[in-house]
């Protein structure tokens, strides 16, 4: 599966909109249609808005005005600002986003191994939104974890998510296209599930972690933690580096996201709700650190998370990401970062 397509002159998105009864690619051409191919979620989830933004600076040419636009495209997701700042200190822009890329397709396949030891055999596994390859450079987070659990013999319960139902429309059809066992359930129905004890583990990806190992997440993801505190069901976050914002003291400061009303009042060309009510629409909630039994990274699992848990992850990762390919960490009288070399994303 591929999400995302860089062909030197051009990005390829696949449009997510259209899922799943048509998979059409979207060409961008400028970092204009790259910010407005995120806004519309042509490409949605976090790493993926990173990687897409990464590219869009590499078409601009570096163009200080690109970094502006892009950064206004979804305020959320903390990737994409981590993004853009990796390509404003590169040197070799191409290089920087292609390590981007990269990074994040390995950083996926380790967090898949680490957060598979956390999965029993033939467990039941309960997941919201869509954190699968397409929502990153092509594996997944929460559902890379669950990839990676296959061979346990496992089955997955699929949260609808409204209003934009990601889970029904991309990570059924994800889950389907891998053979995985899926049952699609409706938002409202995942406490019924648990309290008639179907339900053994869950699994969800992020869009930002605070300090203090607060979550943002898709809607909807707070209230699951909550019935999973009340049942005794493990929840467990999974979230590449790139996620972490240790600038942001705690949940309370996350920036979400208010989405057009017209999501709520129908899908597409339908709609529901009568004209002239009131709608709110926030794309995120915050689930608080004490209601997580752990955070799956690529570079290991945070129990408990804390501040001082995370700090410690940090610290001895060297902050969030390690940079890459032709970046330079600005430091007064040293050399630049010492190029590596890593495998390109798809022609």
């Amino acid at each position: 599966m591929e999400p995302i397509r860089w062909k030197g002159d051009r990005l390829e998105l696949l449009d997510q909109r259209l899922l799943p009864a048509k998979t059409v690619y979207v060409t961008c051409r400028t970092a204009t249609e790259v910010a407005q191919a995120i806004r519309d979620m042509v490409v949605r989830g976090a790493p993926a808005i990173g990687c897409a933004a990464a590219f869009g600076v590499v078409l601009s040419k570096g163009n200080p005005e690109s970094y502006e636009i892009l950064a206004k495209s979804r305020p959320t997701a903390v990737n994409l600002f981590w993004a853009l700042e990796r390509m404003g200190k590169a040197k070799d822009l191409r290089a920087e986003a292609e390590a981007i890329y990269a990074e994040d397709l390995a950083a996926n396949r380790a967090m898949g191994e680490l957060g598979a030891q956390l999965i029993p055999d033939r467990a039941r596994v309960m997941t919201h939104c869509n954190a699968g390859a397409l929502a990153t450079a092509g594996y997944g987070t929460a559902l890379g974890v669950i990839r990676s659990s296959k061979h346990k013999n496992i089955s997955v319960i699929a949260n609808e998510t409204r209003p934009y139902l990601q889970g029904a429309r991309l990570t059924a059809w994800e889950l389907v296209r891998e053979g995985i066992p899926c049952t699609l359930i409706t938002d409202s129905m995942a406490g019924h599930l648990m309290s008639k004890g179907e339900v053994d583990v869950i699994v969800v990806g992020a869009d930002r972690i605070a300090a203090n190992g607060d979550v943002a997440n898709k809607i909807g993801t707070y209230p699951l933690a909550v019935l999973a505190k009340r049942h005794g069901i493990p929840f467990y976050v999974a979230a590449p580096l790139s996620t972490f914002d240790p600038k942001i003291p705690d949940g309370s400061r996350i920036p979400i996201e208010e989405r057009p009303a017209a999501e709520v009042t129908g899908f597409r060309d339908q709609r529901w709700a009568p004209e002239g009510v009131a709608v709110r629409n926030p794309a995120f909630d915050i689930t608080p650190a004490e209601l997580i039994t752990g955070i799956i990274t690529e570079r290991g699992i945070v129990r408990k998370p804390d501040r001082a848990r995370l700090a410690s992850l940090l610290a001895r990762t060297g902050g969030t990401r390690a940079r890459s390919a032709g970046s330079s960490r600005r430091r007064p009288e040293s050399r630049p970062a010492r190029r590596r070399r890593t495998h390109r994303p798809p022609r």
